[in-house]
């Protein structure tokens, strides 16, 4: 398995990567929410004086706050800005290749047309839900609280799809489909429900917008196969590289935000992933 994470421009890394090379691209692009990400990066350590939660066999513990990352979220043409990144997305993909186009409902009909032009319309495959319950709730309108994944292969026909290697789900009404079924669970939908990544749970980074780990092993386990390369050119918090590492497939991952290259360095050491700067 080989890691490569690299900080730099992604429109101009992803012109020295050659045509045809890469099995999957899963990128998680700003949103152009109009704000800054941020998020605190914390640390637990041993307060037995007090602290803020308590622990093991009753040993209470404090958050420090390490430090903040985030990036700016705001574009003034976000259609200007993606559309040449998508392309050499495009470019880079196999005949048998798939793009995942990770966004909210702000731009998703933007980045569809511009998919479509690029992919021909009849190469879209689905758009996935990926349906959360957390966060405030407006009293204005209904609270926003899913992301749009986009799914395009490059060939209409020919892609990689593991409907095997699809994890199974608890049914909402087992005693209506029998034991049998029950335990084995079913398949999920392209309304994916899974929590985000918890500010205070095992798999957080201090990244902002991190995404959840299982969503994107999801994608990988289905529609790689071992061996085969992942791409993300906005690759942030590098969850498509733990995913692939996990799973026996290589990744490139590209950021230029010094932050998410600390992040990545540190997640994916003991996956033997290799900083490189363009």
């Amino acid at each position: 398995m080989a890691g490569r994470i690299i900080e730099g421009d992604n429109l101009a890394v992803l012109a020295t990567l050659p045509s045809a090379s890469v099995d999957l691209v899963y990128i998680d692009p700003p949103f152009n929410t109009g704000r800054r990400q941020t998020r605190t990066q914390l640390r637990t350590v041993r307060d037995d004086g007090g602290g803020d939660r308590t622990g093991f066999q009753g040993r209470r513990y404090r958050s420090e706050a390490v430090g903040r990352s985030g990036y700016d979220d705001r574009f003034v043409d976000f259609p200007g800005f993606i559309a040449p990144r998508l392309a050499e997305g495009r470019r880079v993909l196999k005949p048998t290749g798939s793009f995942f186009l990770h966004m909210d409902y702000r731009e998703v009909h933007y980045a569809k047309v511009l998919m479509d032009a690029l992919f021909g319309r009849d190469a879209f495959q689905n758009e996935i839900i990926w349906a959360y319950d957390y966060g405030a709730r407006s009293k204005r309108r209904w609270p926003a609280k899913h992301d749009n994944i986009l799914w395009y292969s490059v060939d209409s026909e020919a892609y990689t799809f593991h409907y095997d290697a699809i994890d199974r789900i608890p049914y909402l009404a087992p005693g209506i489909v029998g034991p049998e079924k029950a335990a084995r669970g079913k398949t999920p939908t392209d309304v994916w429900w899974q929590t985000i990544v918890s500010t205070n749970g095992r798999e957080k980074t201090g990244y902002a917008t991190q995404k959840p780990l299982a969503i994107v092993e999801r994608i990988v386990k289905v529609h790689t196969n071992p061996g085969d390369v992942c791409l993300d050119f906005f690759a942030g918090s590098g969850t498509l590289g733990e995913a692939a590492a996990k799973h026996g497939r290589d990744f490139i991952l590209v950021d230029d935000n010094p932050a998410a290259i600390e992040v990545m360095a540190r997640r994916l050491a003991r996956y033997g992933a290799v900083v490189e700067r363009a």
